[in-house]
């Protein structure tokens, strides 16, 4: 007659979970793995239970997972230590906040043109033929952006010192 799975479980659990304690390092993973073991036997126990030593199946499968959970872990490590730590970059300050919001308040063909000769470096004639305008109407936006942006800026300043 097959030996009963209760008395089997009973018979090999604390055995199997021991020595995979001590091949894992963690009691609650090799308990996790053997129990995972049983559950796989549970499945196939009318196959498994004509076996001259079912715990033999039981325990090769628990290693098995084990030395799985062993290579995936080594795998992640190997994953993580390879990622490269994102550099923490400070966040912008009051001057750089102040400003893009003073840009935002601009129509966005002064807000263009400023980005452009100021930021980007470019001369006029180059700003005007990249928008497709004349050099008069960059020097007008130009002129007109620098109006707004100084009395916007002029009245973050007055803000924050108030």
């Amino acid at each position: 007659m097959p030996p009963d799975f209760a008395e089997c479980y009973t018979a090999s659990f604390a055995p199997i979970a021991g020595q995979l304690a001590v091949y894992l390092g963690s009691a609650e993973e090799a308990q996790e793995v053997t129990q995972e073991a049983f559950v796989r036997a549970w499945v196939r126990w009318g196959r498994i239970a004509r076996y001259d030593d079912p715990a033999a199946w039981v325990r090769r499968v628990a290693w098995n997972l084990a030395t799985s959970r062993i290579r995936r872990a080594r795998v992640a490590l190997r994953h993580w230590r390879g990622q490269r730590a994102e550099p923490v970059v400070a966040g912008p300050g009051p001057e750089r906040v102040a400003l893009e919001r003073a840009l935002a308040t601009l129509p966005p063909d002064q807000r263009r043109a400023v980005v452009l000769f100021y930021l980007a470096g470019l001369p006029v004639a180059e700003i005007a033929e990249l928008c497709r305008v004349r050099p008069g109407a960059v020097r007008t936006w130009l002129y007109r952006a620098r109006i707004a942006l100084a009395e916007h800026l002029t009245d973050a300043e007055g803000d924050d010192h108030a």
